[in-house]
């Protein structure tokens, strides 16, 4: 019996995704993942994260734990050849939603929200290589269709991928070319407002 899938995951740790079937649980193994406890992660087909996560895993833990089960990530770069703009995206509560739409509003941060069931064709750019967009915001990940559906059933549990379909998808970035010492805090500080 093989121990990893062809993408080198580790299949044991992918039963404990089959027993996920909240925000909060999801956001919990993800986090485990991001701190080197897990080495599978549903919908990222290796063993372990990029290497421009590293310096980002520490709150992206965080996050996962605070309501924002995270999706995307990735850190502010400032070159010639490669500029990006920080951002972090994933699925959360109506709430959490509201709290990170607020940050907008306070600050220079833009929180694209996606309600389920809303689609959206913008397209704000977060990476450039060179003079080329290379990766965009704003499409919205919603509303989920069934191949979506069933990736994520296959990859973790129905209960789950039916959770993630009624769930609110935010998209939130740095406007500043470079910069990664302020997002991720600000998005942490919006999810516990208390904490």
């Amino acid at each position: 019996m093989p121990v990893h899938d062809r993408f080198g995951r580790l299949l044991e740790d992918r039963g404990v995704w089959r027993q996920a079937t909240t925000l909060a649980g999801a956001g919990e193994l993800t986090a485990r993942w991001l701190e080197g406890g897990s080495k599978y992660q549903p919908g990222h087909f290796a063993a372990g994260f990029d290497p421009e996560t590293i310096a980002l895993a520490p709150e992206l833990a965080r996050l996962n734990r605070s309501g924002l089960f995270t999706k995307e990530s990735q850190p502010g770069i400032s070159g010639a050849a490669l500029a990006q703009r920080q951002y972090v995206t994933g699925f959360c509560s109506p709430a959490a939603a509201g709290d990170l739409l607020a940050l907008s509003t306070r600050s220079e941060f833009i929180t694209v929200a996606h309600a389920p069931g809303d689609s959206s064709n913008a397209a704000i750019p977060v990476t450039l290589a060179g003079d080329d967009v290379a990766t965009v915001l704003g499409s919205s990940e919603n509303p989920v269709t069934e191949d979506q559906i069933r990736d994520w059933a296959e990859e973790t549990n129905d209960a789950l991928a039916l959770l993630l379909a009624d769930s609110w998808y935010v998209e939130i970035l740095d406007p500043v070319w470079g910069r990664n010492d302020v997002l991720l805090p600000a998005v942490l500080a919006a999810l516990s407002p208390n904490g």
